[in-house]
């Protein structure tokens, strides 16, 4: 039996919790409303900064200790920075909870921000920045998503830049923690085998060092005009992406939009994946996705492709964006889409940790509780004119952005006629 509750502490901080009886592990994530969208260009990176710092040491860990204080409970502790939100987490047996999760909340409530650890993790995130920027298939989808929410928040950076990391000092990320870091910001996430109550009590004294609230934030907006951009590089194959506007988290299309998201590039039967790989044999990866976020979303297909296999790929692309267009979907690949995200679903249902990072990002991105009753009842009852509905979204070929990493410079009106 799995039951999700979600209760307030009596300082502020919401605690959602997803009690599975029938496992002796769990896992303890606190989510904080802290990421690239609620950063200006001075302090760009700092939500991500500021997640590394966290495990460089507390007012009583050293960086060391904090990783031995976890190894020794033989737990996993990790913590990633998104557009909206950072997490930090612990997965460990159920006796041993409490014990993992107090390692997080030091970290939360009194990690020292050393000015010489910041030096030596600021080379770090370059390195970082390299490294993405290195891997030309990233880079083409973060260069396409950009383009996508330019001139809106959701278009900045996670990582920063070289610069404006330089401009973070310890005065900068300290103010930033304090300001974002408040206890209406927080959700606490917690799935496994655990006693709740027991559980709630020993959270309720542990962030009492955090503001209680922060002003509410307006998410700035913007029209919405195609663009695209070439990067040459170095590489041996190119690859392209492209990127329309979808749904947020909340919006009723969501699951439809998912769904059409497999039937298109999804899986080894996708029709982009036997267009373009299986009868064209122009690429080994190719794909869709469907990115959806508290305010906004986007729906993104790629490829890795030959360099003179670009214009013959967007074609490729443009054929399977008309046949949705003109004949919409079959109820055979609805039906079998359905029982992919289903079973999707449901595998990551078997993990206390991925319930964890489900529970949290929900609560905290779009303050909703998703039932895995519900999550199946919404997936089931997509019907063919949901489909059709939402596949005016992204069946245009002038409603896509683009980005392309090739070896040579290339003019996008030369490979894609909707440019």
């Amino acid at each position: 039996m799995t039951d999700i509750k979600v209760r307030t502490l009596d300082c502020g901080v919401r605690v959602i919790m997803e009690k599975i009886d029938y496992v002796k592990s769990a896992a303890f994530g606190v989510w904080v409303k802290a990421g690239a969208v609620y950063e200006s260009a001075e302090n760009s990176g700092v939500s991500h900064f500021i997640e590394h710092m966290m495990f460089k040491g507390t007012e009583k860990r050293s960086a060391r200790k904090i990783a031995e204080d976890v190894d020794k409970i033989g737990g996993q502790m990790n913590a990633f920075t998104g557009k909206e939100a950072t997490c930090y987490y612990v997965k460990t047996t159920w006796e041993n909870l409490e014990t993992g999760a107090e390692v997080i909340l030091d970290m939360i409530n009194n990690a020292v921000f050393d000015s010489r650890e910041m030096t030596k993790e600021r080379k770090v995130i370059c390195e970082e920045i390299k490294m993405i920027g290195d891997q030309p298939d990233d880079l083409a989808n973060d260069t396409a998503t950009e383009l996508v929410f330019k001139g809106t928040p959701l278009a900045k950076s996670i990582t920063g830049t070289p610069t404006s990391l330089k401009g973070i000092s310890r005065r900068v990320m300290s103010e930033y923690k304090e300001k974002e870091y408040t206890r209406d910001s927080l959700v606490v996430s917690v799935a496994g085998n655990f006693d709740e109550e027991k559980f709630c009590a020993f959270l309720e004294d542990k962030f009492s060092r955090l503001k209680a609230s922060k002003p509410s934030v307006t998410v700035r907006t913007a029209a919405y005009k195609p663009s695209f951009k070439v990067i040459v590089k170095d590489i041996q194959q190119s690859h392209i992406c492209l990127a329309a506007k979808g749904v947020s988290l909340d919006d009723d299309r969501y699951y439809a939009l998912s769904l059409l998201s497999n039937i298109m590039g999804g899986s080894m039967s996708s029709r982009l994946f036997q267009n373009i790989r299986e009868e064209k044999g122009l690429a080994y990866s190719v794909f869709s996705m469907n990115s959806s976020y508290s305010s906004d979303g986007c729906f993104v297909i790629y490829a890795g492709v030959g360099h003179d296999k670009i214009r013959d790929a967007l074609g490729g692309i443009e054929e399977e964006l008309e046949l949705l267009r003109r004949d919409g979907i079959t109820e055979d690949e609805l039906s079998m889409a359905k029982e992919q995200m289903k079973s999707s679903y449901v595998f990551g249902q078997e993990n206390v940790t991925s319930r964890m990072f489900a529970n949290g990002k929900n609560l905290i991105l779009v303050d909703r509780i998703f039932t895995p009753d519900e999550v199946v009842k919404n997936i089931d009852k997509v019907s063919l004119d949901d489909i059709d509905n939402v596949k005016k979204l992204i069946c245009d070929p002038a409603a896509y952005s683009g980005a392309a990493v090739t070896n040579r410079r290339v003019a996008w009106k030369d490979i894609w006629k909707w440019h």
